[in-house]
C-alpha cells in the first residue's frame, strides 16, 4: 500500500466571511466511505455513510455526543469494523485488510490526536514525543532527539522536553499529545474532540495550530468535534451527524445558511450554550 505526496494549497486562516479552498472536482479522494453503517447491540450507530475525504484538505466531522462522529474515524484505523460499505484509503478497501503488516504501514501513515491527549504520565514530554520513533523506526538516539525537537517546536513547545505532563497545562498537555502524533510524519491526522475540556481561548490557540500545520505540512486532516467554534477556525469542509446519518454536507459559509431543521437546530444550541 503506497500513499502519493500531498499538493500545496493556499494558505491564511479561513474566517467566516472567506471563500473556502476549492477542491478540484477532478481529484480523486484520497479517503472515501461507501454504504458504511454500524450497530452495537442492534442499535444503529451511523447508517449508510458516504463520505470523500480530498488529499491535503480539513474535513470536520460535526455532532452532539452520541452521534456516530468517533466511529467513522475508529474504523479508519481498524478499532472497529462496519457492518456494512466498504472504506477506502489511497484506493486500498482497507475493510478487507486482516495481516497485522497491512494494517502497520497504512497506521504508520495516520497520526492520531485521542481526546484527553492521553500522555503517558511515566515520562517526560520527551520521552512521549519519541515513543512512536522508538517502538517504529531504526533511528539512532541523536536523530531521535533532534525530531522530538523539531516536532516539539512545531506545536509551539520548544524546550519542554524535561518537563512532566503533570506540569503541563491543559492547552500544553494537547499540544506535547499532537507532537507525537506528528513524531512518524503522518499524511492524515484524525483529531478527537481536539478542544473538549479547554477554555475558548486555549481553544481558539490549537484551532489555529491545526490550521497552520495542515497548511505547512500539507497534510489531510479529520477533526471529530462537537464545537462549532472550532471548525469555524479550520474546515474547509464539514458533515454534521444526526442520528448517525449525514445531514450536510458542505462548507462553513453553507452550514450557516443550511434550511436543514437539524443544521438549524444545532446551530441554534450552539448559541444557547454556556460559555
Amino acid at each position: 500500500m503506497s500513499f502519493s505526496p500531498s499538493s500545496p494549497l493556499s494558505s491564511g486562516l479561513k474566517a467566516e466571511a472567506e471563500a473556502p479552498r476549492v477542491i478540484p472536482a477532478s481529484r480523486p479522494p484520497l479517503i472515501s466511505y461507501r454504504g458504511v453503517s454500524k450497530s452495537y447491540d442492534g442499535t444503529v450507530v451511523v447508517s449508510d455513510i458516504d463520505l470523500d475525504v480530498y488529499e491535503g484538505e480539513t474535513l470536520v466531522i460535526l455532532g452532539r455526543s452520541g452521534s456516530g462522529k468517533t466511529v467513522l474515524t475508529s474504523m479508519l484505523v481498524g478499532l472497529t469494523e462496519p457492518d456494512a460499505g466498504t472504506i477506502t484509503v489511497a484506493g486500498v478497501d482497507i475493510t478487507h485488510l486482516r495481516s497485522d503488516a497491512d494494517w502497520r504501514e497504512l497506521r504508520l501513515k495516520m497520526g492520531y490526536l485521542f481526546q484527553g491527549s492521553a500522555l503517558f504520565d511515566s515520562m517526560t514530554v520527551g520521552e512521549n514525543v519519541a515513543f512512536p520513533l522508538v517502538q517504529h523506526t531504526h533511528l539512532g538516539p541523536e536523530e531521535i532527539t533532534r525530531r522530538v525537537y523539531e516536532k516539539l517546536a512545531q506545536v509551539g513547545l520548544a524546550e519542554t522536553e524535561g518537563m512532566e505532563p503533570a506540569a503541563l497545562s491543559g492547552g500544553m498537555q494537547r499540544r506535547a499529545a499532537l507532537a507525537r502524533s506528528l513524531a512518524l510524519d503522518p499524511q492524515i491526522i484524525i483529531y478527537d474532540e481536539p478542544t473538549s475540556g479547554l477554555d475558548p481561548i486555549t481553544g481558539d490557540e490549537i484551532g489555529q495550530l491545526i490550521r497552520r500545520l495542515q497548511e505547512t505540512l500539507k497534510v489531510t486532516s479529520i477533526v471529530v468535534t462537537h464545537d462549532l467554534r472550532l471548525t469555524a477556525l479550520v474546515a474547509d469542509r464539514l458533515t454534521l451527524l444526526y442520528q448517525g446519518q449525514m445531514v450536510f454536507l458542505g462548507t462553513y459559509r453553507e452550514f450557516l445558511h443550511s434550511s436543514h431543521p437539524e443544521v438549524r437546530r444545532f446551530l441554534l444550541q450552539e448559541r444557547e450554550s454556556p460559555g
